[in-house]
């Protein structure tokens, strides 16, 4: 370990600022462009151990969690609360930017979609007990280090007022000192407790866990690895009107507002299409409010995910008829002569992307396509298949869902 007196020039695209140093760029977490730090150099990874020139952009962090002096270590959940507003959404902003600018690609990109404090719904947290306590909140950054939290500026007071209750569950469903997660998501019948990497959970926690929520309010369901323990009640999200049943453990937008917005994007593209096709489509997030206005085939490859989708979409008045198809998109993606029948496609798959179905979309001529995407990377080189097939990019508009992260949503709306 060498110590050295570094200026930061930039943020990398993981939220750390980047210094350049002999030997090559240092990253320095918790600085920002323009500031001068003594720094604890180990290969190419720095740590500040004191600052001379601080950035008229950096801000007082909201969480005592946060940063190098963070009560009980670095909470690994957020990167950026020390920088300015400003500063922040231009970051977020720029990482959908310059990923479309490495494909060559220059299109309009719309103001960020901002997000709030106290707007995320849906919050994974890493568990493990100890002798003296039940551990719950986030790994330190590089770390198996828990950083146990008592509050969450992220996250809803609907989460926030129940961690005690949480770490009770917890506390029931543990067999050993072994670390495990936490998925919990705040529905509008209480929350959903879904726990994975819990060792041989037998009847004597399944026992705790049913006593321990008997006793308490506001917990809708329990389960462990998909499977359900206890549920009081069944949890019920909501799509635009359409209730939905979520399944155990299952993937949900984690904040309404960014679902809202992505959602209100993806309508507005479709315009008058009258037949569209939602690909991994998950519980219905898109293709159930579609159905207001068109006929949808909604294709996804999770069986429980589709079931919910097509149990609300039945159990809906006044929807466009609604049909489904389990598929696995990335082994299997729709054929150009499956897409021909369609007026618009949306689709908004995992991290990785969608290449292979941007290939097959790409020899359809599909009038309208709306991808949708967490991805700025994986989303550049679909998109760059796309305009290559002929394909005009008409807006982009990146949407902030992880707030204080280097993580940032996008739609493209994409039309022939």
């Amino acid at each position: 370990m060498t110590t050295e007196t570094l200026t930061i020039a930039r943020l990398g695209s993981g939220g750390d600022g980047i210094a350049e140093a002999a030997g090559g760029p240092v990253y320095v977490p918790f600085t920002l462009p323009g500031e001068t730090a003594a720094v604890a150099r180990v290969k190419n990874h720095g740590t500040v151990m004191s600052m001379s020139v601080v950035s008229p952009e950096r801000a007082e962090p909201p969480c005592v969690h946060f940063g190098p002096d963070g009560r009980n270590g670095t909470c690994g959940g957020c990167t950026l609360q020390h920088a300015s507003d400003a500063l922040y959404h231009n970051f977020k902003r720029s990482l959908v930017v310059n990923a479309l600018k490495a494909k060559g690609l220059v299109p309009e990109v719309a103001p960020l979609v901002i997000a709030r404090p106290g707007e995320r719904r849906r919050v994974v947290f890493t568990v493990r007990r100890t002798e003296k306590e039940m551990l719950l909140g986030f790994n330190q950054a590089g770390s198996h280090h828990i950083v146990s939290i008592d509050h969450c500026p992220i996250s809803s007071d609907g989460i926030v007022s129940m961690l005690a209750a949480i770490r009770r569950v917890a506390a029931a469903i543990a067999t050993s000192a072994e670390p495990f997660r936490v998925t919990v998501l705040e529905t509008l019948s209480g929350l959903d407790l879904a726990f994975e990497g819990v060792k041989k959970v037998g009847d004597k926690e399944r026992r705790a866990v049913t006593e321990c929520i008997l006793s308490l309010r506001g917990i809708a369901r329990v389960s462990s690895d998909g499977e359900v323990l206890i549920e009081p009640q069944k949890p019920v999200i909501d799509f635009s009107g359409v209730r939905v049943f979520p399944p155990a453990g299952g993937f949900t937008q984690a904040t309404k507002p960014a679902e809202d917005a992505m959602a209100d994007l993806v309508l507005a593209a479709l315009g008058k299409a009258r037949r569209v096709a939602d690909l991994f489509a998950g519980s219905g997030t898109f293709a159930l409010r579609i159905a207001r206005q068109a006929k949808v085939h909604a294709v996804e490859g999770e069986e429980k995910a589709l079931k919910a989708l097509d149990q609300a979409a039945r159990n809906t008045q006044s929807l466009k008829p609604v049909t489904v198809e389990r598929r696995d998109l990335f082994r299997r993606p729709l054929m150009a002569s499956e897409l021909k029948v369609f007026d618009a496609v949306v689709f908004d798959p995992p991290r990785a992307g969608a290449e292979d179905q941007c290939r097959e979309l790409a020899r359809s001529g599909v009038k309208t396509i709306v991808a949708v995407s967490c991805n700025p990377v994986s989303l550049a080189r679909d998109l760059a298949i796309l305009t290559a097939a002929g394909y005009r990019i008409r807006l982009v508009t990146p949407i902030d869902q992880f707030l204080w992260s280097a993580h940032v949503e996008a739609v493209a709306v994409l039309e022939k």
